[in-house]
């Protein structure tokens, strides 16, 4: 069902000024008509009836030539392995391997087809080819005996920002990216902790991102409802202890270190191995810091670029500035997530980037995708110095 959507994904990429051409399979059209598709697109459609034009030109070979990128949306099981066995068995796969420059696919299916090894194995071919990924991600399945799961096709906005991201070049190929994410808990008992509202989209954002443009990403995150981004190696952690150990095992052989996680500045100083009563009394708790886990990490520096993410409730420029300096960061991306809008688990964000002599620039509000490939702009500048 989620093909019913197709249309609406073709107007947003138009108004965006994309320039779109539609391409259908015949079963596609089980769900929506040729005409619907058209009008969508703005031009005719590329099905088995036109593959092959009368004066003999292939279409397929000139529509991947045209291309920039292909969405194929949604992206079905059947779909993946074709591309990932080098098919051309309906118009769609042999776009693909006509050579369309880059691929992003936005599966949809039941999660147990999602799950089945094989699906992930095709899903980790094309990877390793360049091809992008968006979703799948969690909600309502066609089908009442569905449910909800993993496996539903993102939403014609998530699809047209990672389309877009598609325009970049892959300058990051090469490049290992290391990117922490989420917030961190810190356990009073078993079942009790210290925590924020942080939900990882920043973080996550930013390995899809690096990703897509060609990187080897390694994403640590603390606890969140977000699927793992397809094509990225993730480790999960809990507190901040266990990020400073996954973010060291791979800090030293990594290029680029963006630390968007929300880390937890206290833990209690003691922790029960059992859950405490409840009582009418007052108690007190006395905390500890947490590991300071950017000012560990710069003992072993070396050639890494490295950029922080910092919080104020009121303006903090000197104060992002002082921390660039005292950790060696070259960049801080200072957000207000007080501001209404762009607080915890909002999909847009609006940062003041920070440099270590104080001068800023502070970036109009847009979605955490859009912050991602801008930050990465300025981080591949930055290596890019660096190697002279």
């Amino acid at each position: 069902m989620a093909a019913i959507k197709t249309p609406a994904l073709l107007r947003r990429l138009r108004q965006t000024g994309c320039e779109v051409r539609c391409a259908a399979t015949p079963d596609a059209y089980a769900f929506v008509t040729p005409l619907s598709l058209a009008v969508a697109a703005g031009g005719e459609v590329l099905d088995r009836d036109r593959w092959f034009a009368a004066d003999g030109r292939v279409r397929h070979l000139e529509w991947a030539r045209w291309a920039d990128g292909l969405v194929v949306a949604p992206a079905t099981a059947d779909a993946l392995a074709s591309a990932a066995t080098g098919r051309a068995h309906d118009v769609v796969s042999a776009l693909i391997t006509a050579g369309v420059p880059r691929v992003l696919w936005a599966p949809a299916m039941n999660p147990a087809m999602w799950a089945h090894p094989p699906v992930q194995r095709n899903v980790e071919v094309l990877a390793e080819l360049g091809h992008a990924f968006v979703g799948p991600v969690r909600g309502p399945l066609a089908g009442a005996e569905e449910g909800e799961g993993l496996g539903r096709m993102a939403e014609p906005e998530a699809i047209v920002a990672a389309a877009l991201g598609l325009s970049f070049d892959r300058d990051l190929r090469g490049v290992r990216v290391l990117v922490s994410a989420g917030p961190t808990r810190e356990f009073l008992d078993p079942v009790r902790f210290l925590s924020n509202p942080s939900s990882g989209k920043t973080g996550f954002a930013l390995a899809e991102a690096a990703q897509a443009r060609g990187a080897e990403v390694t994403l640590v995150t603390g606890p969140t409802h977000l699927p793992d981004p397809l094509g990225v190696h993730v480790e999960h952690v809990v507190d901040a202890g266990g990020m400073l150990a996954a973010l060291s095992e791979h800090f030293e052989e990594s290029d680029l270190l963006v630390m968007s996680a929300a880390v937890g500045d206290w833990r209690p100083a003691e922790r029960s191995d059992r859950k405490e009563p409840k009582s009418d009394t007052e108690r007190s708790l006395r905390l500890v810091r947490t590991p300071d886990i950017l000012a560990s990490l710069a003992e072993r520096r070396r050639h890494q670029v490295v950029i922080g993410f910092a919080m104020e409730t009121h303006e903090g420029v000197e104060r992002a500035a002082r921390k660039a300096r005292d950790k060696g960061l070259e960049l801080i991306a200072l957000n207000y997530p007080a501001r209404e809008g762009v607080g915890f688990g909002a999909e847009e964000n609006e940062v003041t980037l920070v440099r270590p002599d104080g001068s800023s620039e502070a970036w109009q509000r847009m979605s955490k995708r859009d912050l991602a490939d801008a930050l990465l702009d300025r981080a591949a500048a930055l290596l890019a110095e660096r190697r002279g």
